[in-house]
């Protein structure tokens, strides 16, 4: 059987908190890349979508020509996680998002819909499947996911209410782990997302 290939990560770096998020990957051994193009994203084994501003970062993925690149590879089973502004540009059902989204996550989510930037807030979650201590969520701006259709796992909850999920490869979250100095969600979606990703194209060659 071949081994599983090397983890080259790479994380969207068109707007928001791209820098942060590769360096917590780093901390936990992963290779970076950095993507701007749609050849870049040939040299990558996964993608993260940072936060940021996700009207933006919706104009940007057309205009860099990234858009239907990535949702191919989403559609095909590619591990992409998308925190905050990410979260809401893999949702299928997005409200007041004025480009369209990547639609590879079923979920309704609505942008910035716990308020205004001063109605940013930090929560401590059940940290659920990453199990330890509480959870420190740092919530800016933050989408909230309205619901989820069949086959979609809810990992994290506030108050009731989604704020992790995971779709097969896809992993979404409304807040933003990577600036709390927490890496678990980064390890989550290396051990469980990237790692069944590579695990099923390993079973593939092999079949």
């Amino acid at each position: 059987m071949r081994e599983l290939r090397p983890r080259k990560i790479g994380v969207l770096a068109l707007q928001g908190d791209f820098k942060e998020h590769a360096a917590s990957l780093r901390d936990l051994g992963a290779e970076l890349r950095e993507v701007r193009t749609p050849g870049e994203l040939r040299e990558i084994d996964a993608l993260v979508i940072p936060g940021g501003e996700s009207t933006t970062i919706a104009r940007l993925l057309l205009a860099y020509e990234l858009h239907e690149p990535i949702r191919g590879l989403g559609a095909r089973g590619f591990p992409i996680w998308g925190t905050c502004a990410g979260a809401i540009m893999l949702g299928t059902d997005v409200r007041t998002l004025d480009r369209p989204s990547l639609g590879l996550l079923p979920m309704t989510i609505d942008r910035n819909a716990y308020g205004r930037q001063v109605d940013s807030f930090e929560a401590d979650l059940d940290p659920g499947p990453l199990g330890g201590d509480p959870l420190r969520a740092i919530f800016i701006r933050a989408p909230r996911i309205r619901s989820v259709e069949a086959g979609v796992s809810v990992l994290l909850e506030l108050e009731g209410e989604p704020v992790a999920v995971r779709y097969g490869s896809l992993l979404a979250t409304t807040f933003h782990p990577e600036l709390s100095g927490d890496s678990r969600m980064h390890a989550y979606f290396l051990d469980q997302c990237v790692a069944s990703a590579e695990r099923e194209e390993v079973a593939r060659d092999v079949s």
